[in-house]
């Protein structure tokens, strides 16, 4: 396996997957930006998802709004929802749901898309 794929995460590691599509300006903006806050968190797993290359994959989810983030503790989802393409944004984000991991939960089809996404060899941030 390639060092930039991984398979599913250890139950409890925190993971941040972007929902993003290539044709998008602002995605590919983003991705840069996505890294820096990766590397400033090696204890949590970023992956990227391309919509359209993993369609089958996604299934009815209709993401409407870029980026569109599924933060989860292991395969519990816990954040679902398009997030303004900013780094700081994002920090708060995951320091407040690390912070209490009880505190925020995601809908029904955010559990069902990450249970479909851990079957796939995600490509890493």
């Amino acid at each position: 396996m390639s060092p930039d794929h991984e398979t599913r995460p250890p139950a409890d590691r925190w993971q941040v997957i972007c929902l993003c599509a290539d044709w998008c300006g602002t995605c590919r903006d983003w991705r840069a930006a996505l890294a820096r806050v990766a590397r400033s968190h090696p204890q949590v797993r970023f992956s990227w998802v391309d919509i359209e290359d993993e369609a089958d994959t996604v299934g009815e989810i209709d993401i409407e709004t870029f980026p569109t983030l599924l933060i989860a503790q292991g395969m519990h989802p816990r954040f679902f929802g398009p997030v303004l393409p900013h780094p700081g944004t994002l920090e708060r984000l995951l320091a407040s749901l690390m912070a209490d991991p009880h505190v925020a939960a995601a809908p029904d089809e955010a559990a069902d898309l990450l249970l479909r996404l851990s079957s796939l060899q995600l490509k890493l941030i």
